[in-house]
Order: structure tokens, then C-alpha cells, then sequence
């Protein structure tokens, strides 16, 4: 618990984009798709996604892993887990971090020259699969990965993955994920919409300045509520009352990190996702997860409040080959856990997907 009070309030919460390109990071690239047909029928039009590689793809392109992002997230969002030694080693690894649509560097409400704000269609989180798959088999002849790994939604991606493409991965590793989205993240997603949306100022998404009002309460709704937990909380302050001025710092830390419309367009696709709708499975959800034939990491928060523990616990009993972890037993980071912020849950998880993979590759024969 000191350990917590020390270093949370360092951390700027879990939708906020990481830090712009520096030299020393790899560019920033973007494959046009041309019109992405998304599972409703509809077309995004002039689609491109976003993304940035680490290592190198060896000749038998057997090395690549496949980073998904997270809510409002990009591809920086689990950089934490990428560099020599750590689980995403890009000595051993070609990795290749996506954005997902409608995070702002992706194809999005905010950027489509086409489809601008609310005339851009609703997606799914498998359109966002869809998007990637066309991204490995188009740009880099990849039909095959060593894994899918994300966190929060890019956990749900990357268990999606694993059911709408079984053969194209060894194996899946998702933090903080759900494979159903439940009724207490329903809430928690229009709640935070609503924030925005009954702003004035957002005038139905036709705003001229980012409505603050909406905004400030969406952060507060999402990041610093339900991505955080009461244990955290007591942790970092000893008088309650000191916790208001550091939600307006954090509030005042959100303005220009994310566009409005683009959030709620994802957590339109976050709140309707149920591995289970996939054509083929009719709605069963558990007949979906067990259709996943990778070998599958599930890493948990304790008290998760935005992904509840119990749905992906639930939904690894259908899962064949599955290992569920929680993240850094005796802390109680909650949705953090996996957010790159403490020190001990950053251990853990490189130290355990870092040996997940290893196992799945043999000790990385199998990537000859």
C-alpha cells in the first residue's frame, strides 16, 4: 500500500495517449486499406490504420507478435512490455503495435475527410480486428503470428482474434480483458458518454472547442472512478478532501488528449462486444471462447472496476488451453494493474508474459 501512495500520483490515467514520437522511438506508420466494409454492412471510407514496428521480421516471418490497444489508447499503450529483456523483446520479436479505429491516428470521427464526426459509421470490435488481420496479410504477407497481446480492449481484441481467426496465432495474452462486455461496464461506458454528449458545448458532436464541461466529467467517470480503486485512493491521500484539486489537475490533463467523438464512437464498439455474435456461434458466447484453439493468457486486476474480475474468470472455464493470472497478487490496482504505472504490476507482467511466450516458442526454437 505505500508503495502505491508513492507512485500513483505519478500515473495519468488509462485513456490518456502516451507522450508524442521522440528520435529515439521508432516512426509512426499508416497502410491505407481503401474502404474498410465493417460488419454492419457499412464502409469506412479512404480507411487507413496506424501503427509503429519494433525488431526486425525474420525471413520466415515467424517472429511477429501483435499489439492491440486499449480504450482511447495507442501504440504506445503497453511500451512498458517492449525492449530488450522485458516480455515484447524486439531482439527476439517483429512487433507490431496497431491503433484501433477511432483513436485518432487510425481512421477516426476526428480525422476521416469523408465521414467526419457523427456521419462516421458505428463499428465493432471486430471490424477492428479486421482492420488488423487486413494489415498483417496485406502490408506484411503475415498469415500467421506468435501472438495477439493487449490490454482492457485490446484484451477483448485480442480474445476476439482468437475466435474469428483460431489458426492465425500460437497465442493470445489479455490484460484486464472481458470477451462479453457486462452490464456494469454498459453503465460505466454511457455514463461516461452521457458526460459528454449532455454537454452544451459538444452541440451533437458538431463543437468547435472540446467541450470541457463533458470532458472533465467523462475523466472523472472513467479514469478516476472505475479505472481505479478505493485502496488506491486511501493510499494516495491521507485527508480525503486533497483528492479534488488533484481530479481537476487530471481533468485539466485530459483536454487535449483525446477527441471527444472518438471516444464515444469506441465505447459504442466497447459496450455491444460479445465473442459470442460472431457469425458462426449464434450468440453462445462460451461455444465461441471454446473455439479458441491458441494457448491463452488471462491476467486479472483485483477490483477491477471498469473490466469486473469475474467476467473474464468466467469466460476462461470455456477456454481449452488457458492460464489465468492475477496481476500482482496483495496490491489492489484494480484496471491500473495493467496500465504500466506501478512498478510491481510491471514486473509481474513481463516477468509472467515474458514466460508465457517463451514457453508457447519453445525458448524461441520455434521462431527458427
Amino acid at each position: 500500500m505505500k508503495r502505491i501512495a508513492h507512485l500513483v500520483a505519478l500515473s495519468l490515467g488509462l485513456a490518456l495517449p502516451a507522450a508524442a514520437h521522440t528520435p529515439q522511438q521508432p516512426p509512426h506508420q499508416s497502410y491505407s486499406e481503401g474502404d474498410l466494409k465493417l460488419e454492419s454492412g457499412e464502409v469506412i471510407k479512404d480507411f487507413s490504420i496506424s501503427y509503429v514496428t519494433h525488431g526486425k521480421l525474420n525471413e520466415k516471418k515467424s517472429n511477429a507478435v501483435l499489439m492491440v490497444t486499449a480504450l482511447g489508447g495507442n501504440h504506445h499503450r503497453i511500451d512498458f512490455m517492449i525492449g530488450p529483456g522485458k516480455a515484447l523483446d524486439p531482439d527476439k520479436y517483429f512487433i507490431i503495435c496497431t491503433d484501433a479505429i477511432s483513436n485518432g491516428l487510425t481512421t477516426s470521427p476526428s480525422n476521416s475527410k469523408a465521414q467526419a464526426r457523427m456521419a462516421f459509421p458505428k463499428f465493432a470490435m471486430r471490424d477492428m480486428v479486421e482492420s488488423q488481420y487486413r494489415l498483417l496479410k496485406e502490408k506484411f504477407g503475415i498469415d500467421h503470428v506468435v501472438a495477439v497481446i493487449g490490454p482492457s480492449m485490446g484484451g477483448m481484441q485480442a480474445l476476439q482474434w482468437g475466435v474469428s481467426h483460431p489458426d492465425a496465432m500460437d497465442a493470445l495474452v489479455a490484460m484486464v480483458p472481458l470477451a462479453k462486455t457486462p452490464a456494469w461496464s454498459v453503465a460505466v461506458a454511457e455514463a461516461s458518454r452521457k458526460a459528454i454528449m449532455n454537454d452544451p458545448a459538444w452541440k451533437d458532436g458538431n463543437y468547435e472547442a472540446p467541450p470541457e464541461k463533458g470532458i472533465r466529467l467523462w475523466r472523472d467517470i472513467l479514469n478516476l472512478l472505475s479505472a481505479r480503486t478505493p485502496d488506491m485512493y486511501s493510499a494516495q491521500f491521507k485527508n480525503g478532501m486533497d483528492a479534488l484539486p488533484w481530479m481537476e489537475a487530471q481533468e485539466t490533463a485530459a483536454m487535449k488528449a483525446f477527441d471527444a467523438n472518438d471516444y464515444i464512437y469506441q465505447t459504442w464498439a466497447y459496450e455491444r462486444h460479445d465473442v459470442g455474435t460472431t457469425p458462426g456461434f449464434g450468440g453462445d458466447t462460451a461455444k465461441a471462447l471454446a473455439s479458441i484453439k491458441a494457448k491463452t493468457l488471462i491476467l486479472t486486476g483485483t477490483k477491477d472496476l471498469l473490466n469486473p474480475e469475474f467476467e473474464p474468470i468466467e469466460a476462461g472455464k470455456n477456454i481449452a488451453n488457458v492460464k489465468m493470472m492475477t496481476i500482482s497478487p496483495g496490491s489492489v490496482t484494480g484496471h491500473a494493474s495493467a496500465g504500466g504505472f506501478f512498478p510491481a504490476d510491471v514486473e509481474f507482467l513481463n516477468r509472467e508474459a515474458g514466460a508465457f511466450l517463451d514457453a508457447v516458442t519453445e525458448g524461441g526454437k520455434k521462431l527458427n
